[in-house]
């Protein structure tokens, strides 16, 4: 049975007039619109997103800390990651220090973020001025990586020294991705058991949409068909 429905909603919502019962009505934007709800939802599809806590260092040899969870691996052989940086501060050209950073000198280490570190990770997300060290802001403390010229915060689970391979300036005002090859990888004693990389170990932590946060803490195994 078809039931028709009238509907009086802003153009930017799309209904089909005659509606299968059986299914529900969804909501449809086109994001150039505008979606006409109190927070963007778009953060909030894209998730749970894992967070790459990004250390640099300037060509004057000051440290920068940065959290971003426009992050992940892209390929295995050579291994390589990437993260995205939107918007811009005022004492950088059309950046954010990580990328000011990195188009100096070509390198950068991202750092893995456990939960019970949240604390540190959020202040470390300030904007500030591109001479403080967020490494000391978040009472963390430096160490320094073995294969590039960069610092990596010491006591995390993992941290994988990068050199740049690639900035993609893409659509938009100051958004950035970057592309790294990892050329170095430390891994904490207690995440390896069985011989395998274990993140119920540590727990780590991820993005979902607007201002809210997840941790990992359960995990299953699902066998391919061609294994």
């Amino acid at each position: 049975m078809l039931v028709l429905l009238e509907l009086r909603l802003p153009r930017r919502y799309v209904f089909a007039k005659h509606i299968d019962p059986k299914r529900r009505i969804h909501m449809f934007y086109e994001p150039k619109d505008g979606h006409s709800l109190p927070h963007n939802p778009f953060n909030a599809l894209i998730t749970p997103r894992p967070i790459g806590w990004i250390s640099t260092r300037d060509a004057a040899g000051r440290n920068n800390l940065a959290p971003y969870s426009f992050f992940n691996g892209v390929a295995y052989a050579p291994p390589q990651v990437m993260f995205a940086s939107t918007g811009a501060k005022d004492d950088q050209d059309n950046t954010k220090d990580s990328v000011a950073n990195i188009r100096e000198t070509g390198v950068f280490c991202v750092n893995l973020v456990q939960t019970d570190m949240k604390d540190a990770m959020n202040v470390s997300s300030a904007l500030l001025a591109k001479d403080v060290d967020e490494f000391a802001q978040a009472g963390l403390t430096p160490a320094e990586c073995k294969t590039i010229n960069c610092a990596r915060i010491d006591g995390v689970p993992a941290a994988m020294e990068c050199k740049v391979t690639q900035i993609v300036q893409i659509e938009g005002a100051s958004n950035y991705v970057v592309f790294g090859e990892v050329v170095g990888i430390h891994m904490r004693d207690d995440t390896i058991v069985d011989g395998r990389f274990d993140v119920t170990t540590f727990n780590p932590l991820a993005r979902m949409g607007y201002r809210d946060y997840t941790t990992v803490k359960e995990v299953f195994e699902l066998v391919r068909p061609d294994d």
